[in-house]
């Protein structure tokens, strides 16, 4: 064998790629880990529960590396079909990757849905990943009981604890996730970001809007679908509808004067056009369906399918 061989065997370093299933409780942090993992805005991210409702790809190239992550919806108890099959999404995404990063929230001891995901990971048999989100809402020495107390529940292939909104120790969660990836082959192309359409994120930056300005129960009592999504040069026409359920939660969307609504509109096209980098006319009606989130039909218009 000569040098020259010897000397490239010794210092090759192999390619890792694979799949990462971010899965936790709602409201602890996972879209905006992914986000930040990511680079970019990938998921919509709002201080209420139940914000992602859809599996999530998103791929986050390194050097020597592929990573691709599942942002899943938050493991809950179901009230309404919908949410039966938010938290299906979620478990399924546990057997789909080669590794999952539990995230739970530093502050908060373990509680019966902690127990309920850690049944479903020891079910699924993968290497768990412990992240332990929003450290800066907390002094040090609060840290290692809380990771003390959770270590009590499963055996863990590795604990980092971070803050995903201000990214500390975030880098070092990236080494640990990127080190329990398998070796092999890049999984998708160099430019590949993720597998949703663009109607998907389009209906999803409403939603996101409807998220910010209200309350109570039309976040969650109301969904978005996309029914027209039309290219023309220089402009994109799309024609949105908002599901609400009562006639009460139509008169507060629309607002006093049609102002709630043109508010979300005006927002959310703004975002549009940033991320689809054109113009877009963005036409929204309100329609009260009542029990949509038991509907076939509805859910899959939204992408939640029976076999979503």
């Amino acid at each position: 064998m000569s040098d020259e061989t010897t000397d490239e065997t010794r210092h090759s370093v192999p390619f890792r790629a694979g799949f990462v299933t971010v899965v936790g409780r709602p409201n602890v942090g996972k879209s905006t880990l992914v986000n930040r993992l990511v680079g970019q805005k990938v998921a919509i991210v709002s201080s209420k529960p139940q914000t992602t409702r859809n599996r999530i790809l998103a791929v986050v190239p390194r050097p020597g590396a592929q990573m691709v992550l599942f942002d899943t919806p938050g493991i809950h108890k179901p009230m309404h079909e919908m949410n039966r099959r938010m938290v299906q999404i979620a478990v399924r995404g546990v057997g789909q990757g080669d590794t999952v990063l539990w995230l739970v929230e530093v502050g908060e001891p373990p509680g019966p849905g902690d127990r309920f995901v850690r049944d479903v990971l020891v079910k699924a048999g993968r290497p768990v990943i412990l992240g332990l989100n929003k450290i800066d809402r907390v002094s040090r020495p609060d840290i290692l009981p809380a990771i003390d107390a959770y270590r009590g529940l499963m055996d863990f292939v590795d604990v980092v604890p971070f803050s995903a909104l201000k990214g500390d120790n975030v880098d070092r969660l990236e080494e640990v996730l990127l080190k329990h990836l398998p070796e092999g082959p890049a999984l998708y192309p160099e430019d590949f970001l993720t597998d949703q359409p663009e109607r998907f994120f389009v209906a999803e930056m409403v939603r996101e809007r409807i998220l910010h300005h209200t309350r109570q129960e039309i976040p969650y009592a109301s969904g978005v679908v996309i029914e027209s999504f039309r290219e023309e040069e220089g402009l994109v026409r799309i024609h949105a509808v908002i599901y609400v359920e009562r006639d009460s939660q139509k008169g507060i969307l629309i607002g006093r004067g049609g102002s709630m609504l043109k508010t979300i509109g005006t927002e959310a096209r703004r975002q549009i056009e940033e991320f689809l980098g054109t113009r877009v006319y963005l036409e929204l009606f309100v329609k009260v369906r009542s029990g949509w989130r038991e509907s076939e039909q509805v859910l899959g218009e939204m992408g939640l399918g029976d076999k979503a």
